[in-house]
Order: structure tokens, then C-alpha cells, then sequence
């Protein structure tokens, strides 16, 4: 069976690559791919070439390297985030999974891929792979509610109900947190989060987004809410959660956003209310809270909740489609994002393999 990739170009260049016959090193697992998921926001961005246009990152001084800034970027991306499948193939020093079993991890897209044995699980037969593969959405949820420092009777309002948000809202119900309140345009997505649990959705193209932040702040009896989860990478959802947030409050700035476009107002609100404004990211660390929690920890708390069928993915990865049609099918959830909140993909289905030759 010949392997194929597809990867992607800034801005927006795709293309199928086959690829030779892949052996696992020492430690790593070879799998049969039969679901995958991609990563909307981060992958977008890069297969754009907003996050190119920053320039390269400098690790030693922890910023972008402004002189080298670019609008694209020729290296191509191998598209894809996370798989599930059958194990083909172990390496030597894999000695506690075998062919035949049925895992998950990280791995970009091909019908057959090499996944390093620390980031492979194997898949309990309970747990639908949806949410398993909504492991890297809950690993950023998690750490944004912990930045909020949010605890149980507090409520959190929620901006960008992607996948990322309805697990958060998921993850803030099982906090004892309330109310929770998501915003986002889609009825899909705000559908979604009323399904997690939610207890107020506000569409800020409606009649009650006119002042979202005069609305959250009449929701929770006057004060406002006690944390605000900004995961729409929108400059009109920021100043509204600085708008509605309560005194001495947290603004949690969670999304990978475009470079904003002036007019952040943090005067008004921002300057009488004194919020926390917080950047969270999961996969940086040293954590806030280091040395006691890092992203190892947040990684393998996410899983248990996810193997003890505590976080439902069902609603998240809303449509799936065959891995033959991705080429046609990234291009147009990338192009209109109502297309579905988290796209899967279903390796299983041959029809239509000749694509691939043309």
C-alpha cells in the first residue's frame, strides 16, 4: 500500500507527497492510521503565514528575530496533529505495546506513521476516539483555567468556542465553576457548548452582543465575571472581557492571534477594574505554578480525564471526512471555520485513493 502525505505551504500551497517505507527506530511505534484530527488555530496560522510574518523565534532571548520577519515561509508543513490506529510494528526498546494494539498520539498525516513511544497511548476500549484525540485542546483548557486561578463557585466567560473553548467550558464544569458563559458567532459552536454544559451562550452578532461586557457583568449580579478565557484571538472579544470582567479579575489571553489591529482600549474598564491580564500557553514551561506543575503534568492529568470518559469529544470533532478528499476538504474549513470546529479524518475509506496520482 503506498503511503501519502499531505503537506502545505504558506500561504495556502498544498500538495500530496508519497512516502518511502517507514521501520521504527529503537523507540519509536509504526501505526496504522485509521482517525486523525487537525489543529485549527496553530496550523492555520502557519499554513497562512501569519506566524512566519513574526520572524523566526530566538530561544535564547525568548523573542522574535524582527530583522529576519518574512510574509511567508517556503518550508512546507506536514499537516495533521493528532492519530489514532492499530500498532503495525514496535521498535527495540518498546517493550509495553505490540502489534495489534489500538493507540493515540501526536503525529502529522499519513496512512502509516512513525510516533515517538513517549507520545503514544494505548486507547482503552471504552473511550471513543474523538476524545481521545482531543487530548491537545484539553492540554491548553486546562492550563488557561489554571492561569485564572479560578476555583469552585467562581464563573468564567468564554470567548471563541472552538475546540479548545468547549473543552474548557467541559473542564469548568467539572471545576464546580458557574456560571459559564461562552461567546462565538457560529450557533454550531454555541449549540456545542450548551450540550458541555454551558449556562449562557451570547452571539456577538446578535441583539445581546452589542455590549457583551455590560451583559456579563448584569449576568453575575452586577460584578461581573471572575475570569475571562479569550480564546478567539479577536481584538472586540479582548476589550469586551476586559469590559465585563470583575474587579481585580483575570483576562486570560489563550489564543495564537494575528497581530492585532490598533484601537485596544486600556483605559475605560481595564484602568478602573484592574484586571489580571494573563498570557497562558501549555507548552511552555517553566509553568506559573512550577515546579509543582508542568506541562507533563497538565498532559497526564488531561488523560485521565479523557480515559475515565470525563471529557466527551463527540461534539468537538463534528465532521469527519476521508483522508483522500483532505486536500479540498483543509483548504475549505481553513477558508470558512463554520465548516466544522475541529476536523477529523477517517483513514479507513479507500474510495477515491486515485486522487492522489494527480
Amino acid at each position: 500500500m503506498k503511503n501519502y502525505q499531505l503537506v502545505a505551504s504558506p500561504p495556502g500551497n498544498f500538495e500530496w507527497r508519497e512516502l518511502a517505507e517507514l521501520h521504527p527506530a529503537a523507540d519509536e511505534v509504526l501505526v496504522d492510521c485509521r482517525y486523525g484530527a487537525i489543529k485549527h488555530g496553530t496550523e492555520f496560522s502557519m499554513i497562512k503565514g501569519t506566524a512566519a510574518a513574526r520572524g523566526p523565534w530566538n530561544a535564547e532571548l525568548s523573542l522574535h528575530e524582527r530583522s529576519a520577519a518574512r510574509e511567508g515561509d517556503s518550508d512546507c508543513i506536514a499537516v495533521g496533529n493528532m492519530v489514532c490506529g492499530q500498532v503495525i510494528e514496535v521498535g527495540a526498546a518498546v517493550t509495553d505495546l505490540a502489534a495489534g494494539d489500538t493507540v493515540f498520539g501526536y503525529s502529522t498525516f499519513a496512512r502509516r506513521a512513525l510516533l515517538p513511544r513517549g507520545r503514544v497511548w494505548r486507547l482503552p476500549r471504552s473511550v471513543h476516539w474523538k476524545s481521545a484525540l482531543c487530548l491537545d485542546p484539553a492540554r491548553f483548557a486546562l492550563a488557561a483555567l489554571r492561569d485564572a486561578g479560578v476555583r469552585i463557585g467562581d464563573s468564567v466567560a468564554v470567548f471563541g468556542l472552538g475546540a479548545i473553548g468547549l473543552i474548557t467550558v467541559q473542564l469548568a464544569g467539572l471545576s464546580g465553576i458557574s456560571p459559564v458563559i461562552g461567546i462565538d458567532p457560529l450557533a454550531a459552536r454555541r449549540a456545542a457548548a450548551e450540550r458541555m454544559g454551558a449556562d449562557l451562550c451570547i452571539d456577538p452578532t446578535g441583539p445581546e452582543g452589542r455590549d457583551i461586557g455590560r451583559r456579563l457583568k448584569e449576568f453575575c449580579g452586577g460584578r461581573g465575571v471572575d475570569a475571562v478565557i479569550e480564546l478567539s484571538g479577536s481584538a472586540s472579544a479582548l476589550q469586551a472581557g476586559l469590559r465585563g470582567v470583575a474587579f481585580g479579575g483575570a483576562v486570560v489571553c489563550a489564543a495564537f492571534p494575528a497581530p492585532y489591529p490598533a484601537g485596544l482600549d486600556f483605559g475605560a474598564e481595564a484602568h478602573m477594574n484592574r484586571p489580571q491580564i494573563i498570557f497562558s500557553r501549555a507548552a511552555s514551561d517553566p509553568n506559573r505554578e512550577h515546579p509543582r506543575w508542568s506541562g507533563e503534568r497538565i498532559e497526564a492529568h488531561c488523560l485521565r480525564l479523557i480515559t475515565e470518559g470525563k471529557l466527551n469529544g463527540a461534539a468537538v470533532i463534528d465532521r469527519v471526512v476521508p483522508y483522500w478528499a483532505l486536500k479540498a476538504e483543509y483548504r475549505r474549513v481553513m477558508d470558512d471555520q463554520s465548516q466544522a470546529i475541529k476536523l477529523g479524518v477517517d483513514f479507513t475509506d479507500s474510495h477515491g485513493e486515485e486522487i492522489w496520482t494527480k
